[in-house]
């Protein structure tokens, strides 16, 4: 599938970027992994084991682009454990280093850095399942993302990360995000995925389309069209019943809810254009600078985020 993404044309890969398997405490051997993810469609898998280095070279990718990666926790700090998920990290990567945290509230600073001089990408993940407030999270640099959506933590009430996103966001601390299964048992599989916006399937693109933001997470929904050009935010999408422009204005932007036909059923809808041009005109309001991000939601109940975009 292609996208209008902020006036490029590109294809989008769908992508599950949090994996575990039998080298650490998930279910399945890295081949079986890799087979059920290459037979439902996925373009792009990373493997993040817990503690561990991926091995990729040695694994048959099924026709799919294998990244490596690991999920890493350094230690110190508050009593919760931190969960960072390190994509694209080299296979001689030395985790065992870069978990040796070091004492006081950015802890996990010495592993992002780690992780960043190697040439990874390090995103905080499931901040909600961790305990982890978004001051924690804004304190620190380097982060490439967060989750908004773990599949795996759904069990315990936690699967949903926007709260602590747009708490992110109000702090000028505008990150994208993932949605991931996080998968360690069958349960886990297939629930949210992130579809990468990029020109090819080479891990070239793929962690460079990563690194620039230019994707979006979702539990079904797909995007069609992302724009924003003077004030006007527009998009285009697979059919939902909701569209909803998220800011930190107490209203959003503007909504398109739930609209219902004369038999009680749900109209759906398929675009949305969001004038934002006059909210923040000379004494309207005394905030800095905002954000926009756009969340829409099937008939299903499955949602879709796309990235923040900053609004002077």
């Amino acid at each position: 599938m292609s996208i209008d993404f902020f006036g490029r044309k590109l294809n989008t890969y769908r992508a599950n970027l949090h994996t575990h398997s039998t080298l650490s405490d998930g279910e399945f051997t890295p081949d079986q992994v890799t087979d059920l993810y290459s037979k439902a469609g996925y373009d792009v898998m990373c493997f993040t084991d817990h503690r561990k280095n991926s091995r990729i070279s040695e694994i048959d990718p099924r026709g799919m682009l294998l990244l490596p990666g690991a999920e890493l926790h350094p230690t110190g700090g508050r009593i919760t454990i931190s969960h960072l998920l390190c994509v694209d990290l080299p296979e001689d990567f030395d985790v065992s280093i870069a978990e040796r945290g070091k004492l006081g509230e950015n802890h996990m600073q010495p592993t992002i850095d780690a992780v960043n001089a190697a040439g990874g990408l390090c995103f905080f993940a499931h901040p909600y399942w961790c305990g982890f407030r978004a001051e924690e999270i804004a304190a620190l640099h380097g982060l490439a993302g967060i989750e908004v959506y773990n599949t795996s933590t759904r069990y315990i009430g936690k699967a949903y990360n926007m709260h602590i996103w747009d708490d992110l966001c109000d702090m000028y601390c505008p990150l994208p995000a993932l949605a991931v299964d996080d998968v360690h048992h069958a349960h886990d599989l297939f629930g949210g995925w992130t579809e990468i916006c990029c020109e090819e399937r080479t891990a070239e693109c793929i962690t460079a389309a990563l690194r620039n933001g230019h994707y979006y997470a979702t539990q079904g929904p797909r995007f069609k069209r992302l724009s924003y050009h003077d004030g006007i935010f527009e998009a285009e999408f697979t059919p939902v019943t909701t569209a909803i422009g998220m800011s930190n204005r107490c209203r959003g932007f503007c909504a398109e809810v739930p609209n219902f036909t004369g038999d009680g059923k749900t109209r759906e809808i398929t675009s949305c254009r969001f004038d934002v041009s006059g909210f923040f005109a000379p004494g309207k309001t005394s905030i800095k600078s905002t954000y926009l991000r756009l969340q829409i939601i099937d008939a299903q109940g499955r949602y879709a985020w796309s990235n923040p975009v900053a609004i002077p």
